[in-house]
């Protein structure tokens, strides 16, 4: 069973909430938590992409080709 919280919401927004939550078959608590829910989902997977994609350019990219000398014989050193 989930754990209670308490809101602090104005009076016109409940009331749409209840309207809401009606017309979907489920409750302002349940409408609330899948919601959450969701928001949680989407930052969760933008996180994964976000590491991914540092990740990926940490490694960097090989664009192909070959370097045809080392780069001591570029420079006269």
């Amino acid at each position: 069973m989930g754990h209670n919280i308490t809101l602090r919401l104005d009076k016109e927004l409940i009331r749409k909430a209840k309207v809401l939550a009606a017309q979907q078959g489920t409750s302002v608590s349940g409408l609330l938590a899948r919601r959450l829910e969701q928001l949680i989902n989407e930052e969760e997977a933008y996180e994964t992409a976000r590491r991914h994609a540092l990740d990926v350019l940490e490694r960097g990219f090989h664009l192909g080709g070959k370097i045809p000398c080392p780069r001591e014989q570029w420079h006269d050193r």
